[in-house]
């Protein structure tokens, strides 16, 4: 009786105390890159903190739980920021994760050979997100203007949907949605994907963690303390690949290999999907650690990043002018944590 009591006490005192932590709800869209939330969560990474993980696979819906106050933190394409800025919701990017080494592609449909065939015709994207203007600059690269096509805005699953279906005559994809049309839709290919040179040197295509001004402003050691069991399971992925994958597949409802082709096996930068940034490379991206990060990118290329997409969100129309990047962007738990890490 004496060992029921006990247990039944211990779990009693563990339950209370795990609901006196404070609770950090996180949001994501189903991608292996965001995966490393879950990780976090089983791994109790987190010790101090509890994670609320919600996977959401509108992040326009995801940003307008976090003006409403019902989402702490967002992990989603590196683009929005300037989008926030100029609404003044009060959500910041608070750091760049991922950039993209191959697994975002510009696909054609079989009726489309070249730029020029997409004049007046529909192109699948997500409005308002990198897929667009990835769309919009491989565009004018080859001499069609960017609203010479007629752009429409779904979410991946529905856009694999209407590429094969004949509902649009191209599309930009990532993995592995991209290699799901390009196995489906006989004679559908390839022009241009995120992992060449030219794309991979802008930084333009990545991934970004996002916090609301009312978490970053309450809650500031919250924030660090969610930050870092984000880097902390990015270095326990990197220990244990095959656990992690598994328990990202899980989470996302991802085949493993889905995963692995996209995040890889952590043994090296990546050729055809993502590169996953540790503490450091994040950092020196964002300018606040001393040197540059992997594959050609360079120290506060975010700055970059910040002025190529407030310039294609300006043309586009999601915002009225351009802000600086404090407005959009907020440094301050990577700066903090960078700190601490020293």
């Amino acid at each position: 009786m004496k060992h029921i009591l006990t247990i039944l006490f211990l779990c009693t005192t563990t339950a209370a105390i795990a609901a006196d932590l404070p609770t950090v709800r996180v949001a994501l869209f189903s991608w292996p890159g965001y995966g490393f939330w879950f990780i976090a969560k089983e791994k109790n990474l987190a010790p101090d903190i509890n994670l609320d993980i919600q996977i959401i696979e509108d992040p326009y819906e995801s940003f307008g739980q976090m003006t409403a106050g019902q989402i702490d933190v967002s992990s989603s394409t590196s683009e929005y920021g300037p989008i926030a800025a100029d609404a003044g919701n009060g959500i910041k990017l608070v750091a760049y994760t991922n950039p993209s080494t191959g697994t975002d592609k510009i696909i054609l449909s079989p009726k489309a050979e070249t730029a020029a065939d997409l004049k007046g015709q529909s192109v699948a994207v997500l409005e308002g997100g990198l897929t667009q203007i990835f769309m919009a600059m491989w565009l004018e690269k080859h001499g069609v203007k960017f609203d010479e096509v007629k752009y429409v805005n779904v979410v991946m699953d529905d856009a694999v949907a209407a590429m094969v279906s004949g509902k649009v005559a191209a599309g930009e994809f990532w993995e592995p949605f991209g290699g799901q049309v390009l196995k489906t839709l006989k004679g559908s290919k390839s022009v241009a994907n995120s992992g060449e040179e030219e794309w991979l040197k802008t930084g333009l295509i990545g991934d970004g963690m996002y916090m609301s001004d009312a978490f970053l402003t309450k809650n500031p050691e919250v924030a660090k303390k969610a930050m870092k069991a984000y880097w902390d399971a990015v270095d326990w992925w990197k220990k244990n690949p095959e656990e992690g994958n598994a328990i990202i597949a899980k989470a996302i409802k991802f085949d493993v290999q889905d995963v692995v082709d996209v995040i890889g096996k952590a043994e090296g930068p990546m050729t055809s999907g993502i590169y996953c940034f540790d503490l450091t490379e994040a950092a020196q991206f964002m300018g606040l650690a001393p040197g540059n990060p992997p594959l050609g990118l360079s120290n506060n290329q975010i700055q970059q990043h910040w002025n190529l997409t407030s310039d294609w969100w300006l043309k586009f129309g999601f915002t009225k002018k351009i802000n600086p990047i404090e407005s959009g962007v907020s440094f301050e738990p990577l700066k903090s944590l960078v700190t601490t890490a020293e």
